[in-house]
């Protein structure tokens, strides 16, 4: 009775998306983010990943497209199949291909928004207020909505209307002035971490913003600056920019930021590489007898973190030499039996074959319509007592779009082909 209550009372997007239903212990559960309607303009990687972490968490995500497709499907060079980033970051969404160039187009927009929960875009700022459909507007409509917007520099000061993408974040926050090896040039993080980071902070604002208007009423609006975003991260070299002001500072290649922390660094093994911690006194001492060293533990010149950070080199020297004899799958079962922070440092293909992963179902193994076998990732983000279930795949541009129209704003059949025949749809 209870799952006829509740599956009558789902919307056919949550329907859809059946991964918001699992059994547990005989109860149906929802996701925490059920019956939650977000539209989803936004594009590339910093939006769409905080629109995925809320399609993971049971919201029905409907990803508003242009008529090409957004930039990151644009990517590719077979025609109309996905590529593996826009396949990883638009499961479980719903697609709606609409022209906001057209008045009917933004007609539909302001319409769904009239009935949606949150709206989220991460155009340069001003974009959405020129289409007529910018925050002040939607939301005298709807003062429920919750108006997500993230873009590089933030919507108003100096930098507003600079162009934007991860490289340039990255340059712009100082992440890579600190990323390479010392007297090198510098070097982007491999990751599109200024992207990435935008998007969780996104969607921290975004569900943050769904508790105050649980408490209020209202919904508001809510940004992310990548710049912003990206500011904690560098924490520890800023600490010894503060700690030490007159000192030159540089590059610290694969050291401390702060150059406090020694051993800590990537050391060579007889086939590839280990990455080795040390934070405290205990962990030294581990290291040590781990790699059967044990007549340097009461050696008075490395018995302190200060006393190693002050010899960082000739520290490194030794233990490079005590590493590169030995196979890095050993290294890291004698440091790990000894609890010594370390890791293997491997390649991709090992990872996305990760038995962790897999057996956590933070990975899995389907077969996407576009792609054929791909190792598809889960939200990181768990909740108690609800298993990871996988997302429909993403989706053809498009697809939903029938469909979304009839749901949400009830049109028939000879107003969706007009509007299919004037290409808004």
């Amino acid at each position: 009775m209870r799952l006829k209550c509740f599956a009558a009372s789902m919307s056919a997007g949550t329907a859809w998306r059946n991964a918001v239903l699992l059994a547990n212990k005989g109860e149906i559960m929802d996701l925490p983010l059920s019956g939650t309607v977000v539209l989803d303009l936004s594009q590339i990687y910093n939006g769409p990943y905080a629109t995925f972490l809320m399609a993971a968490s049971g919201a029905d995500v409907i990803k508003i497209e242009p008529p090409d497709g957004e930039h990151l499907r644009r990517r590719t060079t077979v025609a109309r199949n996905p590529i593996l980033p826009y396949a990883m970051l638009n499961a479980g969404k719903r697609s709606l291909r609409l022209d906001l160039k057209q008045p009917a187009g933004r007609d539909v927009l302001l319409r769904l928004a009239d009935s949606a929960d949150v709206l989220v875009e991460n155009f340069v700022p001003g974009v959405m207020d020129k289409l007529g459909v910018g925050a002040a507007v939607v939301r005298a409509r709807n003062p429920r909505l919750v108006y997500a917007s993230s873009s590089g520099y933030g919507a108003n000061g100096p930098y507003r209307d600079y162009p934007a993408m991860d490289l340039t974040a990255q340059a712009m926050s100082g992440i890579m002035s600190v990323t390479g090896h010392p007297g090198e040039p510098p070097l982007k993080a491999g990751p599109a971490l200024c992207d990435f980071n935008a998007g969780v902070h996104l969607y921290g604002a975004i569900v943050t913003a769904l508790l105050q208007r649980a408490r209020t009423g209202r919904g508001c609006a809510v940004e992310v600056s990548m710049l912003e975003a990206s500011y904690f991260t560098l924490a520890s070299n800023l600490g010894m920019i503060h700690a030490e002001p007159d000192r030159p500072y540089a590059r610290t290649g694969n050291r401390h930021g702060g150059l406090t922390l020694c051993p800590y660094n990537v050391y060579p093994a007889k086939d590839g590489h280990i990455a080795i911690i040390v934070n405290h006194e205990g962990h030294w001492k581990s290291l040590l007898t781990a790699l059967g060293q044990d007549a340097l533990i009461d050696d008075a010149r490395y018995s302190s973190m200060q006393k190693r950070a002050s010899r960082m080199d000739e520290v490194d020297g030794l233990i490079s030499s005590w590493t590169r004899v030995l196979a890095r799958d050993e290294l890291f079962t004698r440091l790990v039996a000894r609890r010594v922070p370390c890791a293997p440092v491997r390649d991709l293909v090992e990872v996305m074959h990760d038995a962790h992963l897999h057996a956590r179902g933070a990975l899995r193994w389907v077969e996407h319509p576009g792609l054929g076998r791909i190792a598809a990732p889960a939200s990181p983000l768990r909740f108690d007592g609800q298993a990871l279930l996988p997302d429909p795949p993403s989706v053809p541009l498009g697809t939903h779009s029938r469909e979304i129209l009839r749901e949400k704003l009830d049109l028939g059949e000879a107003d969706l082909d007009a509007l299919a025949a004037a290409g808004v749809i």
